[in-house]
């Protein structure tokens, strides 16, 4: 059963057999506005917990989006390439960005969960 994490910089992870499909949680994409642009990751590339993974441009601004966690990028949602707009639709569903092979599921355990993430947003 998949379990979704969040973090301090508004990612959300929903981990199931080890991997990871990570994207923004809906709280950011509300405050980037309407994104129209984003740079996927290359399929293979080993990210360092921090690392910037991907870069969304938005009406407003360009942001990076870090790895949550270590592992290697195993896939990216090429949907946005056409579409990036689905991430404003659907932030925790279609929208999402890319799944990762996590390298230390021992890091998930500093990540908030669902309530956490609640109170830290406000």
């Amino acid at each position: 059963m998949a379990k979704t994490y969040f973090t301090e910089d508004h990612e959300w992870l929903r981990v199931e057999g080890g991997i990871a499909t990570v994207g923004i949680t809906d709280y950011a994409q509300e405050q980037l506005g309407d994104l129209v642009f984003v740079e996927l990751p290359e399929i293979g590339k080993k990210l360092s917990k921090g690392d910037t993974a991907v870069v969304v441009e938005s009406v407003k601004a360009a942001s990076d989006v870090y790895a949550p966690v270590d592992g290697e990028i195993t896939d990216a949602n090429s949907s946005l390439s056409s579409d990036p707009s689905l991430v404003n639709s659907a932030a925790t569903g279609d929208g999402w960005l890319w799944k990762m092979r996590l390298a230390n599921e021992g890091q998930l355990e500093g990540l908030l969960d669902e309530a956490g993430y609640k109170a830290h947003i406000g």
